[in-house]
Parts: structure tokens; sequence; C-alpha cells
């Protein structure tokens, strides 16, 4: 039975990626065992909470699973779960109940200024043997980059991330015509209309990004995708995470899971999920 005796957060700022600084949590229990998690941000209010409010459940209490903490932070959670199941000598995947021994890894590429660098781009992941290529796409990045891959590779399984970019659907449609195999996030999350619009017009599916199952029910229930993006970070608990993985999976849509460019502290419980 695990008991905290110390809650430290660590501010850590990292000379690359998109997000420059993190902030880390490190859970230590009487027999100098230590669990790991990553907050989401380095606000100052976020540092004073994980410290202050959360310290004070955590610290000196007696707790006998993950699920019985009830702290509603990923970051804390994500450390319990460390604590835990180091402490059991257990893997993350299979404490949480996965059975998979392999996945099927994808790429993402950023936009690029050049047509021709971008097919070199994917030639390089092409030949190191990525089967899966993600572009990023934006309103007036879109049809053309994908018709440039598209003819250079007629059979890699391609996908877009919009990054919830467009109002309209109008290109989307347009690039059905490509063989594209799953358009992510097309729109801002909540518009579940909009999704559910898209997904009756292409063949290809389409990909949300939710935080709740909540969230996720009011896609199930429109028929709004066959693709859930998962990312465990943005979940207040692993166990949330599972319950919206297996909502998804019953509903017979495909799961993608994500962690962003983060350390591996952060992308951990992806792999884990995954």
């Amino acid at each position: 039975m695990p008991q905290v005796r110390e809650l430290e957060v660590f501010r850590l700022v990292l000379p690359f990626g998109r997000r420059s600084e993190s902030l880390l949590v490190k859970l230590t229990d009487h027999g100098g065992m230590t669990g790991w998690g990553e907050a989401l941000s380095p606000d100052p209010k976020t540092w004073s909470r994980l410290e202050e409010s959360l310290g004070a459940l955590l610290i000196g209490t007696d707790w006998e699973h993950p699920d019985t903490v009830h702290s509603g932070d990923p970051a804390v959670d994500m450390a319990c779960w460390d604590l835990w199941t180091r402490m059991r000598g257990v893997p993350l995947a299979e404490a949480i109940g996965g059975t998979r021994t392999s996945v099927m890894a994808s790429v993402r590429l950023s936009p690029d200024p050049s047509l021709e660098s971008l097919v070199v781009r994917v030639n390089q992941l092409v030949c190191a043997g990525y089967g899966h290529v993600t572009l990023d796409i934006r309103p007036g990045w879109d049809v053309e980059p994908v018709r440039a891959v598209r003819q250079a590779y007629p059979a890699l399984t391609l996908a877009v991330d919009c990054g919830g970019a467009y109002s309209e659907d109008g290109q989307l449609i347009a690039l059905d015509s490509y063989g594209i195999e799953v358009i992510e996030r097309p729109f801002p999350v909540g518009d579940v209309y909009a999704h559910a619009t898209l997904q009756d017009q292409v063949a290809a599916s389409v990909a949300v990004e939710v935080r709740t199952t909540a969230e996720l029910d009011d896609y199930l229930t429109l028929r709004a995708a066959r693709v859930l993006l998962l990312r465990p970070s943005a979940f207040p608990s692993l166990s949330e995470v599972r319950r919206a993985h297996d909502r998804a999976a019953a509903a017979g849509w495909d799961i993608q899971c994500t962690g962003g460019r983060r350390p591996a502290i952060a992308t951990a419980p992806s792999g884990a999920v995954a």
C-alpha cells in the first residue's frame, strides 16, 4: 500500500520542441520508491496547486490503487500510476489491461514551403520503414501537398491533421479523391455537427480528439467520426482514458494514441495505452 511522504515539483526547460517548458511531479513513498508525472502547463498557478492543494491530499495518506486518489490532475494521476506499478513490478500497459505486444507507428510532417522538399522528406521516412504518414495541413496548404505526395507514393497510407483550423468542408471533401485514410481534427473541438456532416460526405475516417468521455458520447451519438485520437495527458486520469477507449472500441471506432512532443515522462502513458 503506497503512502506518499513527499511531493516535489520541478520546472524543466527544454532546448527543443514546441513546448519549451514543463513541470514534472515526483512522488516519493516511505520506502524510497518514486513515481513521476508531467503537468500540461508550466504556469505558476499550476505549480502552487500541485505543491499545496494536491500535496496536502496525498502526503501521509494510504491508498490501495491510483483510482482511489481522485486528484483530478493528470500529472499526479500519472505519478501515482508510475509509483504503484513500480512497487508491483508490472508494466503500466499491463496494469491498465493491455495485452498487445507491438503497435503500428506513424510519423507526422509539418507544413513545408516547398512541395519538392515535402516529397523528399516523405521519401526519407518511407525509406526508413514508415508505412503511415500524417501531413499537417491548413487552409491554403492542403490539396496541393496531398496531391504531390500521393502522386509520388500511390500506395502510401496517408492521413492529414487539420489542427481544428477549418470552418468549411469544401477543401476537405476535395482531399477525399486522393485516397486519404484519416482526416484528423478538421474543425474546432466541440463542433460535433460539422464533424458529422463531413463524415457523411467522405470515405476517409474523420478523427476527433476529446478530453472526457462525455465529449466522446456526443460524437458517438451523431456518428460524427470513426477514429478517436487518444491523448492520455489530456484526460484527468488513466482510468478515464481507458473508459474512453472502451466506448470508442465498442462503437467500432479505430483508436490512435498520441503524446505530442513532450519529455518521455508524458509520452510513456501514450505508449502504454497504445
